[in-house]
């Protein structure tokens, strides 16, 4: 089988996916269709059957691996597969590894850097707190397999990891070049500021916002389970755990973009320019891998600009 990113406009497609969505409906005219999401770990793509009931479509499921045929064609300038033949495949017919985005990065060797960070803070009570979420083997495991997003950027397994060290290292890296910034308090809030992420999204395959996630936000939830921690630690200083949490609370920046708070201490704005870096570099750097193209690429919603690849040099 082709991974999706390598099928282009007139291949044939012919192999084993994972179905990550189904909806049966009809166009204008009434007639029935199957639009599909087919996904492998290189990316999704768009699908369609049009006709659903032929002999060669067989019974099938969101969440199950189809074998399928048909064509790549181009619709409205994007992707698309058109099916004609599809069979639901058994377990040992397909390896979920091959299936589900995942990090190109060492997962382990990642999250032993985060705890360097973690056995390198110096307050006792922070160090603690840190020692409460990543030190717990369940919560570790969640952490290590939880993507940072269902799309927009670290949207694939161990997403959540890569994304959190990324933004630590940049706030380290703060740390030296403004010497004002409290260094614990900072990291701290660094490696706990998506730590909500682990409830608000579902693991892989659904990858999927839960109903905790829809009616709070990682942000809030976030916030909760810092305070939940923190009472376990005795004498634990309520200024503390005031400041990181208005840190958690702060670090989308602005209101508009889903902060409770906007940041009011220094360590605060650190982080969320830490955090929005990060993102917005990420975000970038996955169009561009999913792309050879040194056109202009349109409006992009979430760096709300047109992209473009740059000319060699």
């Amino acid at each position: 089988m082709k991974y999706i990113k390598d099928l282009a406009e007139g291949n044939n497609i012919r192999g084993i996916y994972f179905c990550k969505n189904k909806l049966s409906t009809e166009t204008k005219n009434g007639k029935p269709y199957d639009s599909l999401i087919l996904q492998d770990k290189s990316g999704t793509l768009d699908t369609k059957v049009w006709e659903p009931y032929s002999p060669g479509i067989g019974e099938y499921e969101t969440g199950d691996y189809i074998e399928v045929a048909g064509d790549v064609i181009t619709f409205a300038g994007a992707k698309q597969a058109k099916l004609t033949r599809i069979r639901k495949c058994q377990e040992g017919e397909y390896d979920p590894a091959d299936y589900m985005p995942c990090t190109k990065k060492n997962i382990e060797e990642m999250y032993a850097q985060v705890m360097a960070y973690v056995n390198g803070t110096e307050n006792t009570y922070l160090k603690q707190l840190l020692l409460s979420f990543f030190g717990d083997e369940t919560l570790a495991k969640r952490f290590k397999n939880a993507s940072a997003a269902k799309s927009v950027h670290h949207g694939f397994i161990g997403g959540l990891l890569e994304h959190t060290l990324s933004v630590t290292n940049l706030c380290n890296y703060y740390c030296g070049a403004y010497p004002m910034l409290k260094k614990d308090l900072l990291i701290s809030a660094a490696l706990l500021h998506d730590i909500g992420k682990i409830k608000e999204i579902s693991g892989f395959p659904e990858n999927d916002y839960t109903d905790e996630g829809q009616l709070l936000g990682h942000i809030v939830m976030g916030s909760e389970m810092i305070t939940e921690h923190a009472k376990e630690i005795l004498d634990f200083p309520s200024q503390l755990l005031g400041e990181l949490k208005h840190c958690i609370l702060s670090h989308h920046g602005e209101l508009e973009y889903g902060s409770p708070k906007k940041p009011a201490l220094i360590e605060a704005v650190a982080l969320s320019f830490a955090d929005n870096t990060d993102a917005k570099m990420e975000t970038f750097a996955e169009v561009l891998e999913n792309t050879e193209s040194r056109e202009w690429l349109g409006f992009n919603r979430y760096l709300e600009t047109n992209l473009r690849m740059t000319g060699d040099l």
